[in-house]
């Protein structure tokens, strides 16, 4: 359990529930599939948004910052997180939203007002240029966060997920990738004989590796393994099929997922095994990132859980 202390006031992220579950999938392979359930942790600062914030946070709290600004689009993870974290250590938050206001705000960025933070809207070409943003909007008590925890700090954080966990007894780990800090992290924190794959939910982002790369260490780089196929027509794309995986994936492993991430992990994971990609004996760890919010944006009854 993590106890973070700001202006006397306690938060706990109980980190011991983020426990592994086994999966019925690769059975019939001889594959073991556990699942770390870091969605656990917190009902809120759930997940990776956790590990990739803890550093940034840390860093602000002893530099005296007193608000923290960050990126993100309508229906990002990390600006609930943030707005959430930032709440509950008394700190102010700001966000700059990519593209126009609309109303009624999405179900994310209404609980991220709910939290305090206050939202800037951006077309997204202004959005692109994040340099001439923070160099426009840059205050002496601000602290930046870039955009999904994106960087050295995001990177070590995602890479302390991994002292969760028996390390040593898996051959790969697998993970969603959006901005690609936490699979950079994993990486940095993985053992020599392990493969580390990340599954993208961006269609054609031919800059994902290199973005990847630039946090890790030279060493590890010859194990990564990015697979592209499985978007399922983009970022935040959910066709039926993919709505109906995830609740047979409910039914029959009590795992929730969310539309954006972790439904296309696991289906990913599914097909790869029907594929064979995996030999017998192989152990796989897959992390559970948790966001689950985004799944509000559905019509309601569209999911068991």
């Amino acid at each position: 359990m993590i106890i973070f202390k700001f202006n006397s006031v306690k938060v706990q992220i109980n980190t011991n529930l983020a426990r592994i579950q086994h999966l019925h999938l690769g059975k019939e392979q001889k594959v073991t599939i556990n699942v770390l359930r870091l969605d656990l942790i917190h009902p809120i600062i759930s997940g990776n948004k956790w590990y990739k914030l803890r550093f940034y946070l840390e860093e602000a709290i002893n530099a005296s910052f007193k608000e923290i600004a960050t990126f993100g689009g309508a229906y990002s993870n990390h600006i609930v997180a943030t707005a959430c974290a930032c709440n509950e250590r008394n700190m102010r938050s700001v966000a700059f939203i990519r593209g126009e206001m609309t109303f009624p705000l999405t179900h994310t960025l209404q609980e991220a007002v709910s939290y305090g933070m206050q939202l800037c809207f951006l077309s997204r070409n202004d959005y692109k240029n994040k340099t001439d943003i923070i160099a426009s909007n840059d205050l002496p008590y601000r602290y930046w966060i870039p955009e999904g925890g994106y960087g050295i700090l995001g990177a070590q954080g995602a890479a302390s997920i991994l002292n969760t966990v028996p390390l040593q007894e898996y051959t790969h780990i697998i993970a969603a990738v959006g901005s690609g800090t936490m699979i950079a992290g994993l990486l940095n924190g993985s053992m020599a004989h392990q493969t580390v794959i990340g599954i993208s939910s961006q269609k054609n982002n031919l800059s994902l590796e290199s973005e990847i790369l630039k946090l890790t260490f030279t060493e590890n780089h010859r194990k990564l393994i990015l697979m592209h196929d499985y978007h399922f027509g983009g970022f935040a794309k959910h066709p039926s099929e993919l709505l109906h995986f995830m609740g047979d994936f409910w039914y029959n492993e009590s795992i929730p997922t969310d539309l954006v991430y972790t439904s296309k992990l696991f289906f990913a994971v599914s097909d790869q095994l029907q594929k064979k990609y995996f030999n017998t004996g192989d152990k796989i760890l897959v992390i559970h990132s948790g966001g689950l919010q985004g799944n509000k944006s559905l019509p309601e009854k569209s999911l068991p859980f």
